[in-house]
């Protein structure tokens, strides 16, 4: 066994009281807490949060993209850096929000809890998954002061539809987060040579794993069933249980068509900020800006659904450009370093948001994981910051595109068009 595994394995096996300091002494990027969290979860677990669709080519996109991007730093003074920023008319601590995600407490038992109050200490808005396994009440009261947004998929049922939303808006939620990019689910393939079901279920391969992951198992066996809550316009009162078809309904909008006249017309009926989530078309953005939607979230769901769907960053560029200042810009996934946050402001978004990289936290010591994950990008954005020689997110927007290099640039090809600024 090598060292670096040994000192995983130390640390997937230290005690609570203990486990910030660790992870403070030996995870020293997003890419050490995920070596964590695979280690903790069976592989099923592990690879339905990790996975993509078919061949995942989007999944690899996502992170090669910002590879693609070079810095060119400026000389200059750096004092009263501030990494400070705002998104929707409220404070953020830094430019980043944690993106919603389903089945949380698949990872770890204290699920999106643990989550919204690592946000909460961090001054970071959260999305909350409509497949979340906590309820959104619970949330709001153990968070009540995290600037906090519900996500869901439209549906054809107009009245489950304004129940979910009439639910969201007493429980405190500022805004809305609709998918746009779930009219059917991806094809995860991982899932099914896993056998994976949510709930998980009791088959071979799941007994196999449950023996080889005891402290997951024994937590997962010691806490309530996992279910979702948030399937019904009402707030449960018994028993948290939910059903295939309940699941599949909310997800992929009934399988029946949707369009923006629901999108217009929930906005019509939300006054609060409403973010379009899995746009990657500029024209779509347009559109959406049009309607009055506060902010797109250019995003391909992770790589989790279309397969060879644009990386976001690949179009980044285009939509900063044609909505010219119209809409919030808000960029998902690869995200992984501070590195791609500077990069994904300096090409004109105004914020990014995280999912994996929140989740291998949460994975591997629930919310003092997420605390750590958060940490590393805050310390990573503010470095990376004084190494460029700018000093505020604004500054960044600003100069943009001349702190940046295309790799076509230092080839001597055609750039892609690019924006330097919104």
């Amino acid at each position: 066994m090598k060292f670096k595994d040994l000192r995983t394995l130390a640390l997937v096996q230290a005690p609570a009281r203990s486990v910030s300091e660790r992870l403070e002494r030996s995870c020293f990027s997003v890419e050490d807490v995920r070596r964590i969290a695979a280690r903790r979860l069976p592989k099923g677990i592990f690879d339905y949060m990790e996975g993509g669709g078919e061949d995942e080519a989007s999944l690899r996109r996502n992170q090669e993209a910002y590879s693609d991007w070079s810095f060119v730093p400026r000389w200059g003074s750096v004092a009263n850096l501030d990494v400070s920023s705002s998104l929707l008319g409220g404070p953020a601590s830094m430019p980043l929000y944690l993106a919603p995600t389903g089945g949380t407490r698949l990872f770890h038992p204290e699920g999106e809890i643990a989550v919204a109050l690592a946000a909460q200490k961090a001054g970071l808005p959260f999305g909350l998954a409509g497949l979340s396994n906590t309820p959104m009440e619970a949330v709001s009261a153990a968070a009540p002061s995290l600037r906090r947004f519900f996500n869901f998929s439209l549906t054809t049922d107009k009245g489950l539809l304004q129940a979910l939303v009439d639910r969201a808006a007493s429980a405190g939620y500022e805004g809305l987060i609709i998918n746009v990019d779930c009219r059917a689910i991806g094809h995860r393939e991982r899932d099914y040579r896993n056998g994976f079901t949510a709930p998980p279920s009791i088959r071979g391969k799941t007994v196999i794993e449950g023996a080889l992951h005891p402290r997951w198992t024994l937590r997962f066996l010691a806490n309530d069933a996992i279910a979702f809550p948030n399937l019904s316009g009402e707030v449960s009162t018994g028993p948290l249980t939910s059903t295939p078809d309940m699941w599949r309904s909310l997800l992929a909008g009934s399988y029946e068509p949707t369009d923006w006249r629901d999108i217009e017309d929930l906005r019509e009926r939300w006054r609060g900020p409403i973010i379009v989530k899995g746009c990657v078309s500029a024209d779509d953005a347009l559109v959406a800006a049009g309607i009055g939607i506060d902010a797109v979230q250019v995003s391909n769901h992770g790589g989790r659904q279309l397969d060879h769907m644009a990386a976001p960053l690949d179009v980044l560029p285009e939509i900063v450009d044609k909505a010219a200042g119209r809409v919030e810009i808000i960029v998902d996934g690869g995200i992984r370093r501070g590195t791609d946050v500077v990069k994904a402001l300096a090409l004109g978004a105004d914020a990014c948001a995280i999912g994996r990289p929140y989740l291998y936290g949460v994975a591997a010591a629930g919310q003092a994981g997420v605390e750590h994950v958060l940490n590393l990008f805050r310390a990573e954005i503010t470095r990376t910051m004084m190494l460029l020689g700018v000093t505020s997110i604004k500054e960044l927007r600003t100069r943009g595109r001349d702190l940046l290099r295309h790799r076509s640039d230092v080839l001597g090809l055609q750039a892609r068009p690019t924006s330097t600024h919104i």
